[in-house]
């Protein structure tokens, strides 16, 4: 479930996965998903795979087994996949699967509310530490943020922490290309994540450069190179796409 790509999961997994003798069922809603899968339900068009999960109930004619608790699962993933319901791709048909799933007892407030306005004390001051990082290149319409392993500590970081983080540097006004770099001493990379306004495609971006992908506002990939190496490679990549992010709108 949303991810086309077996590279998508991690060196470890991605080895086990390989190997793994069962059926794989795909469901995802990426670009350009791979042909892993033996059974594959891939649709770009739609916003989030939970509503896909959802239209794969009704195909199955299912959708009346939701429970309270499969409702509160579907709604927090299209929540989550949408911005909150306020990116382009969200559409009248992911509205009323919404309200339906309202009805079948997702509590919209509780879970928005247990996802956006519930921190802990660290995270924030991490989001500041985000905040003070965060660069601009005017020329390039471009804002990017990093955050090291060496701040991550400081502000004991636990997984989730940045979920979101990336979205600040699109706050900007003028801002058609936001994007941040954590650097993750585990797995020895750096961990990118992209994201755009208007016809900008970072999906392609990442693709091209940083072995990664998804949608064409929202993409992540990955650098073996150092922070600051990391860094300067996107910096020198942005002039071959100045006219491109010049001609994207805001929105």
């Amino acid at each position: 479930l949303d991810f086309n790509d077996l590279s998508r999961v991690g060196d470890d997994m991605q080895k086990t996965l390989e190997t793994f003798p069962g059926v794989f069922i795909m469901i995802d809603h990426h670009q350009q998903p791979t042909d892993v899968a033996t059974y594959l339900f891939s649709d770009t068009s739609i916003c989030a795979t939970a509503q896909m999960v959802y239209h794969f109930l009704e195909l199955i004619k299912d959708e009346n087994a939701i429970s309270k608790d499969m409702a509160t699962c579907l709604y927090t993933g299209i929540l989550t996949d949408t911005g909150s319901f306020r990116l382009p791709n969200t559409s009248p048909t992911t509205l009323r699967i919404a309200a339906k799933l309202i009805e079948k007892g997702a509590k919209n407030a509780r879970i928005y509310n247990n996802i956006y306005d519930t921190n802990s004390y660290n995270r924030l001051q991490l989001l500041g530490q985000a905040l003070q990082n965060l660069k601009v290149v005017p020329k390039y319409k471009t804002a990017y943020i990093t955050i090291s392993e060496e701040e991550k500590r400081k502000y004991n970081f636990q997984k989730g922490d940045t979920e979101g983080v990336v979205n600040y540097a699109l706050y900007i006004k003028g801002i058609v290309f936001g994007v941040i770099f954590i650097e993750d001493s585990e797995q020895k990379i750096i961990k990118i994540s992209f994201r755009s306004k208007g016809h900008f495609s970072v999906n392609q971006f990442a693709r091209n450069h940083f072995e990664g992908g998804g949608h064409d506002n929202a993409a992540g990939g990955k650098s073996n190179l150092s922070m600051s190496e990391t860094v300067l490679t996107f910096l020198e990549l942005l002039p071959e796409y100045q006219e491109a992010l010049a001609k994207s709108d805001e929105i």
